[in-house]
């Protein structure tokens, strides 16, 4: 009878003890496989997620531009510093028309270039083109992306985008 009292207590232990570490082994592979499954998936969502931000950017810019032309009377702006704020004042300076981090030039992955490409005989910019370009190719994004004072959107997948890529749609 004690014997079979302590094999009864000993199974009642086994079966409070937890899991085999076999058991914990599987379940550790599997999360492996699905971790391996699922991080590829996520890279490019996170990519195809700076791609859309930056073709935002640009229209950003481009719709900053119209007002700023607009508003001032000056043509475009001569740099994304000027569309950007001290948000005490706005002037031909301090536009406040995009944020400090876009006129930075850094946002998202991607880089922004903004260069004026003629002006008229008083100085006043009538022609512009910014590109957004991915800080490394492949990992924050594809595709890059160009735009002017027409507000299209252009997009190339191997090189610095131009006024003879395809739109975007």
């Amino acid at each position: 009878m004690r014997n079979a009292q302590s094999q009864g207590q000993r199974k009642k232990r086994a079966a409070i003890a937890g899991f085999s570490l076999v058991e914990l082994l599987i379940v550790i592979a599997v999360i492996l496989i699905i971790a391996a499954m699922a991080i590829p998936a996520f890279i490019k969502s996170k990519e195809r997620a700076n791609e859309s931000s930056a073709a935002q950017a640009l229209r950003t810019i481009s719709t900053a531009e119209i007002v700023y032309s607009t508003t001032y009377n000056i043509g475009y702006s001569t740099s994304m510093a000027h569309l950007s704020g001290n948000q005490l004042t706005a002037d031909v300076n301090n536009a406040g028309l995009i944020d400090t981090v876009l006129a930075s030039g850094v946002k998202g992955g991607y880089t922004y270039n903004y260069t004026v490409m003629s002006s008229d005989s008083q100085g006043n910019v009538t022609s512009y083109a910014a590109n957004a370009d991915p800080i490394v190719q492949n990992v924050s994004g594809q595709l890059h992306f160009y735009t002017d004072q027409t507000g299209v959107i252009r997009a190339n997948s191997t090189v610095a985008a131009g006024p003879n890529d395809t739109p975007l749609l």
